[in-house]
């Protein structure tokens, strides 16, 4: 069932909370012996269950939290929950303790009803596009699998794919919610940079890491966000919304159904009220050049004293590659992207006074679980290449599945450029923009 499905059965009380974790533990069971085996890091089978129980008891007493009340979630193995261990899919932390606190996301989760059943694959503490670099190896697409997930949020992804969660967090620096959700054909949430805590995540960069969520759909996903205690989500109309559709080498596909997908989401964006047109992202090339040395040198001071450790090979050369920057590189970098991130808002908003953005998620569909270049060019700065511009302009961005493809899905970014105004904090309307428009482009 989709979340809000479960959500609506729990509230009626015509299915109960222990009932619907009994079902999801029996569908984590049933992955074993499958490809997607390795999707669950750990479980939490006890915990989930005994909270169920408490909240059956709520129920009873009429004490509905809200959408979230019951409904499973699983939680993307680089953030805390107490009890269960934060390995981040590597065996450098093969031995590490459970955790005595919660991430940020969990406690508020929790304080909304949900229950955390397990924890789930990602590519090695976050640091690439792909799910393929984990200590008990690769995550499988649940469309094909011998075909990559993306990653980060492999195992988020792919785990709500599948329907054995209503809904998962994950985290994204670059590209990590939004990239599986594309390959696995769900929804993914970033929210505006810091609108989420990240406190109790493992980091990857202490700048641009972000927690998101993911969902089968846009309302599923919508329902989530709204849902989080602290966030206030107020739906927004379409009708009269200008969106740019993003031009130039940075976006260009390879794939020509992406690009007709795009044309398809146009129309349904034009026919629902919406106006649009093709745009430039003003320093694009710029913001994406700060990005793997603002992100790298962060990346390296978290793991230094680690190295070289048990890392996966692949890890430890990304990690390596980024020893010969300067802190002079860094502090040019930083500042760069600070200014270009104004500069580039400043004109989207206020000179071409835009609400929202279009492009594809990646250029690409998902490949092959070894493939490590597609005609030429390599995977991993394909599936990053139109998420990057997105992180580092912190603003909120959902991944949404094109309707009408056949074979493997397609992913389409919408970026909402809304900010709250005087006497509206607390409110996310670019959430809401990037959201609303998700729902008119799904169909």
């Amino acid at each position: 069932m989709t979340l809000r499905q479960t959500a609506t059965a729990l509230a009626r009380k015509e299915l109960t909370v222990t009932a619907h974790i009994e079902q999801t533990l029996t569908a984590l069971d049933e992955l074993k012996g499958t490809a997607w085996e390795n999707l669950v890091a750990a479980r939490a089978d006890d915990a989930a269950l005994s909270r169920a129980a408490q909240l059956d008891r709520e129920l009873a007493r009429d004490g509905w939290r809200g959408p979230l009340h019951g409904v499973a979630v699983a939680i993307k193995d680089n953030i805390d929950v107490v009890g269960m261990p934060t390995r981040c899919g590597s065996a450098e932390l093969a031995d590490a303790t459970a955790a005595e606190k919660n991430a940020w996301i969990v406690d508020r989760l929790q304080d909304a009803g949900a229950i955390v059943v397990a924890k789930a694959h990602l590519h090695e503490f976050a640091y690439g596009p792909t799910g393929q670099a984990n200590a008990d190896g690769p995550a499988a697409n649940p469309h094909d699998p011998t075909r990559i997930t993306g990653g980060s949020s492999s195992g988020s992804a792919a785990l709500v794919a599948k329907g054995v969660v209503p809904l998962a967090v994950g985290t994204d620096t670059g590209c990590s919610v939004r990239v599986p959700s594309a390959l696995c054909g769900v929804v993914g949430l970033k929210p505006t940079l810091g609108a989420l805590s990240t406190r109790g995540v493992f980091p990857l960069s202490t700048t641009l890491d972000h927690v998101g969520l993911i969902a089968e759909d846009v309302v599923d996903t919508a329902l989530a966000w709204g849902a989080v205690p602290g966030v206030a989500h107020l739906p927004t109309p379409v009708v009269g919304l200008r969106i740019g559709r993003l031009r130039g080498p940075l976006w260009q596909v390879h794939d020509p159904e992406i690009e007709a997908a795009l044309d398809r989401a146009c129309t349904a964006l034009t026919d629902a009220g919406a106006t649009v047109r093709d745009v430039e992202l003003p320093h694009a090339a710029e913001l994406s050049a700060t990005y793997p040395v603002v992100v790298g040198c962060e990346a390296l001071e978290t793991h230094m004293d680690r190295l070289p450790g048990a890392y996966q090979a692949s890890t430890l050369e990304r990690l390596a590659g980024n020893i010969d920057y300067s802190a002079t590189d860094y502090l040019r970098a930083a500042r760069t992207m600070a200014r270009m991130r104004d500069e580039a808002l400043h004109t989207l908003r206020r000179d071409l006074e835009l609400d929202a953005l279009l492009t594809a998620t990646t250029p690409i569909r998902a490949t092959g679980l070894h493939e490590g270049t597609v005609d030429g060019r390599r995977v991993a700065s394909e599936l990053l290449r139109m998420c990057i511009p997105f992180s580092t302009l912190g603003i909120p961005t959902v991944s949404v599945p094109a309707p009408g493809v056949d074979g493997l899905p397609i992913g389409l970014q919408l970026a909402g450029l809304a900010t709250a105004g005087p006497g509206v904090s607390g409110t996310h309307p670019g959430e809401s923009t990037a959201l609303a428009l998700a729902l008119a482009v799904s169909g």
